[in-house]
């Protein structure tokens, strides 16, 4: 039986999602407290990885048990064993072939950047002091709807079978407190993309680069070119949608 798992945790203590030998990791803190709830070894499989300081404010793992689960009780018990910077939010039961991985058809990641010093926030976004122009950074986003290969945001040395992704929506807004939001939806997405996009995207709106020449730089296929990845504690994995 299979069973889905909805989750949100702050990335800041650990060295992202994926169970790493002697390295903290959110999946290893929670396979950890399960099989002491659940009194035998229990891996969970997430629905991808996130990196190093990396959030997930909505996130979904895979379970799978010979035998059916109270979902309440087992959610409660483990918010009771995991720490603060993990919460469980629900525990339910899917089809026995619905993979938190490999059947999410779309996946939005959000990033926060905050103009502003702001004590409470250095642990969920960029503090970026530098004026931007969001318009311009949101005419360069709009190139990222018509690109198909994005190999010049991929990770050096990750050994992606392809660096073709759909993005479906990229947009910068201004919050009211006047922190910036930067929401991409798209059908995957390659290690290091998004920070790679923002910090790109950040240079275009200081003025390092034109709209024409973003539209350029990620033509070229060239990771070389991009700009430096924006910090790990502005992002957030914030959306995953699977198949009915």
């Amino acid at each position: 039986m299979r069973y889905f798992i909805e989750l949100q945790y702050d990335g800041s203590a650990y060295c992202g999602w994926q169970r790493q030998p002697e390295q903290p990791t959110v999946q290893g803190t929670i396979e950890e407290a399960l099989s002491k709830l659940l009194r035998k070894p229990t891996e969970i499989v997430g629905a991808g990885r996130t990196d190093t300081g990396v959030n997930a404010s909505f996130y979904v793992a895979h379970l799978d048990t010979t035998e059916e689960i109270d979902c309440d009780h087992i959610a409660y018990k483990l918010n009771a064993m995991l720490p603060q910077d993990i919460a469980i939010k629900r525990i339910y039961r899917v089809a026995d072939d619905l993979h938190a991985r490999f059947d999410a058809k779309e996946r939005e990641y959000t990033y926060l950047l905050s103009p502003v010093k702001a004590p409470f926030r250095r642990h969920s976004a960029w503090i970026y002091y530098i004026p931007l122009d969001i318009e311009r950074m949101n005419d360069a986003a709009k190139v990222l709807l018509t690109t198909s290969d994005f190999t010049t945001f991929a990770k050096l040395n990750s050994n992606n079978k392809t660096n073709i992704c759909r993005v479906t929506h990229a947009e910068w807004v201004v919050e009211s407190d006047g922190t910036l939001r930067f929401t991409i939806r798209a059908d995957r997405f390659l290690r290091n993309m998004v920070r790679s996009i923002v910090g790109t995207l950040v240079d275009v709106g200081r003025g390092r680069y034109s709209v024409a020449e973003f539209a350029d730089i990620v033509a070229s296929c060239d990771l070389s070119r991009a700009s430096s990845g924006a910090q790990p504690q502005g992002l957030f994995l914030s959306n995953i949608t699977y198949r009915e």
